[in-house]
């Protein structure tokens, strides 16, 4: 039974929860608010979180040219979802034999892992490398690639496999299995917590990435959305700072600045607020189990 002090205790945390939730959301709320409202609305009376003036000025301007936007969306979205499969997949690969200690170079194979994670080459011998040597300049693998595994991902994919009892890999070799079985048929469905955390991670990563557009990509159907939504914002940027210029070109005060901002914001961060809650109930158990054990 509950008694009443449990109750209050209880009740307090709950309001005290609800109260840091709202706090978490408004801040998307008022970005969202903001998107819709007009620019001089903004101007006037600031960010609200009941959008003034409603308008869809700032996502028209976004979507002036809708191919371009649909087409960075195709590409960036194909990108992060083949990159998060195809880079989690080896990372466990990698990550689950560096748990045996039976293995063979073990410990050289740590270090080496270890060492590309604290130097690199840099990004002079990176591009040289992507560009004279493999060509993967303007192809859509340039993006998938380069990067595929994380130092710190593999680590701490280890330190789980490692909290998983041995008793159970011994029982299914003494039933005849093989490491491949044991591997795809326990281990990897024990692990679900951190695979989620570590695919969640890379998708995020590459959905964000825009800077492999602006050093490799010269082709415009193979631009991501993230680098195609910051040449928008810097061509706003542009006209604003050169208003004398621009003004025999378009009529400044029709470009929305702040809700431009807005919008761009709502548009990318769109799919992935969509699929992190699928995500959200092995995020917590796999970033806490992974990193406290040793």
């Amino acid at each position: 039974m509950i008694n009443k002090q449990d109750k209050k205790l209880n009740f307090l945390s709950h309001i005290i929860l609800i109260a840091l939730s709202a706090l978490i959301i408004l801040p998307f709320i008022i970005l969202l608010s903001a998107s819709f409202s007009g620019e001089k609305a903004i101007a006037h009376t600031g960010y609200s979180v009941l959008p003034k003036a409603i308008t869809l000025d700032a996502y028209k301007y976004v979507f002036k040219n809708p191919k371009t936007i649909i087409d960075a969306y195709g590409v960036t979205i194909f990108v992060s979802t083949v990159y998060t499969v195809l880079s989690t997949f080896l990372m466990a690969l990698l990550a689950y034999p560096l748990t045996k200690s039976t293995m063979k170079g073990r410990n050289a194979i740590n270090f080496y892992v270890y060492f590309t994670m604290l130097f690199s080459g840099g990004l002079v011998p990176s591009y040289i490398l992507i560009t004279q040597y493999l060509h993967l300049n303007d192809t859509i693998w340039v993006y998938i690639l380069p990067g595929l595994v994380s130092p710190w991902y593999v680590f701490m994919m280890r330190t789980f496999f490692k909290g998983i009892p041995g008793e159970i890999s011994e029982s299914a070799y003494v039933d005849g299995a093989n490491e491949y079985i044991i591997f795809f048929r326990i281990i990897i469905p024990l692990s679900k917590p951190v695979i989620a955390t570590v695919a969640l991670m890379m998708f995020l990563t590459k959905w964000n990435d825009w800077m492999t557009s602006m050093l490799y990509v010269n082709n415009e159907s193979l631009m991501s959305l993230q680098y195609q939504l910051q040449r928008i914002m810097q061509n706003i940027q542009l006209l604003q700072s050169n208003e004398s210029e621009a003004q025999n070109l378009v009529n400044i005060k029709d470009i929305p600045g702040e809700t431009a901002r807005m919008a761009m914001a709502v548009v990318a961060a769109g799919p992935a607020l969509i699929i992190f809650p699928f995500f959200q109930k092995y995020f917590v158990k796999g970033l806490t189990v992974g990193s406290v054990k040793g």
